[in-house]
């Protein structure tokens, strides 16, 4: 380990470097806000553009507004950092400072599909820094945090685990005349109480249809017998966010409620034991896709069945998709990947947090597998 980075940042600025050597590149540059929290350990908004450096040989650097650089030394272990004034364009700094450091005819590779890069910063960039290259790395940004490390799956567990709590208090709190605004209190309360970073909720509102509810508008809904409270959690401890779906049903489940719960839990469960490295998206895919329409359970089957899941920070997306499964993806899972595993069907949704070990998927949620009953 090197004396100068902790041993968990030691590790993912290796895993850049070997993608960096693979690509042919001597610099790399990451600015999402998630790979920036990744590589450092802080990270913000762009408010104004901000961009970590890292070199093939050596230590990262980070550009970012002065405004920012004093809670950049407190909350992660770069040390070397550059301010610049709100009154400097940004681009102008940045390649002053690439080439100061001997990197002005260098390749540097950059993600091209990074949410935080634009063909006018690459322009402005390439016209201040006429000898390098800009190579496109797209989807490294993505890609490098695909495969967790044994830190991050524990602030995932830890995520899960708060999730677990708040469902099991909203389940014990909801009956006819509670409302969906209440459920969301008592979530973002036991959030905060048990701590997470924030007392952001997930959706939280009334099962109806077929599986659009999975998207709907959160509104002040009273609930009534017979109706089914759709509870979807994310909790984020140290920015990683677990997800878990469960249906609360107000008064007694029907019979045919209980009979698509089953349903849709042999089919996912069934999907989740097949989650090995080395399994094929698609054909995991298709154990709950094809079984849920082979079923009757939907006429057809047409989003996701699993969307990675990670660190998250301030950008225009609430989730990565980035890896999914679906009929058209032909990529291997890895061990130690993190996915949202989900299914939806007649109003009722179920989901899990799962990581990919030898044994199949093993569920960092631990919420009782099936219909949650209210009071």
């Amino acid at each position: 380990m090197r004396p100068d980075i902790p041993a968990e940042y030691a590790w993912r600025v290796a895993k850049a470097q070997a993608a960096m050597a693979a690509a042919g590149c001597e610099l790399l540059i990451l600015d999402s806000g998630e790979s920036l929290a990744w590589l450092t350990g802080y990270s913000v908004s762009e408010t104004m553009y901000r961009a970590v450096f890292l070199p093939r040989d050596g230590l990262p650097w980070i550009v970012l507004r002065h405004l920012d650089a004093g809670p950049c030394r407190e909350g992660g272990w770069l040390r070397d950092i550059i301010g610049y004034l709100d009154t400097d364009r940004p681009e102008t700094v940045i390649a002053a400072e690439i080439a100061r450091r001997g990197f002005g005819a260098a390749r540097i590779g950059v993600d091209f599909a990074s949410i935080s890069w634009n063909p006018a910063r690459m322009d402005r960039l390439a016209a201040a820094l006429p000898a390098a290259a800009f190579v496109s790395l797209e989807g490294l940004t993505d890609s490098l945090r695909w495969v967790k490390s044994a830190a991050e799956i524990g602030h995932l567990a830890a995520a899960a685990a708060i999730a677990d709590r708040a469902m099991a208090e909203i389940a014990a709190a909801a009956r006819p005349g509670t409302t969906t605004r209440d459920a969301a209190a008592i979530a973002a309360a036991c959030f905060l109480r048990n701590g997470a970073d924030t007392g952001e909720t997930g959706p939280i509102v009334l099962g109806r249809g077929s599986h659009e509810f999975l998207h709907g508008l959160f509104r002040t809904d009273a609930l009534a017998a017979g109706d089914v409270l759709h509870v979807e959690l994310i909790p984020y401890v140290a920015r990683y966010g677990a997800r878990m779906m469960r249906p609360v049903v107000i008064g007694t489940p029907t019979r045919r409620q209980h009979e698509v719960a089953a349903a849709l839990l042999a089919l996912q469960d069934a999907q989740i034991a097949a989650m090995r490295p080395g399994a094929i998206a698609a054909e995991v895919d298709a154990i709950l896709r094809e079984g849920v329409v082979a079923a009757g359970l939907r006429d057809d089957y047409t989003n996701v069945t699993a969307y990675t899941l990670g660190l998250y920070s301030r950008t225009p997306r609430s989730s990565d998709f980035s890896r999914v499964f679906l009929p058209d993806q032909h990529w291997a899972l890895e061990k130690n990947m993190v996915f949202h595993v989900y299914t939806t069907a007649e109003g009722l949704g179920f989901s899990e947090t799962v990581v990919v070990t030898p044994d199949g998927g093993r569920r960092l949620t631990q919420t009782r597998r099936g219909l949650l009953v209210a009071g």
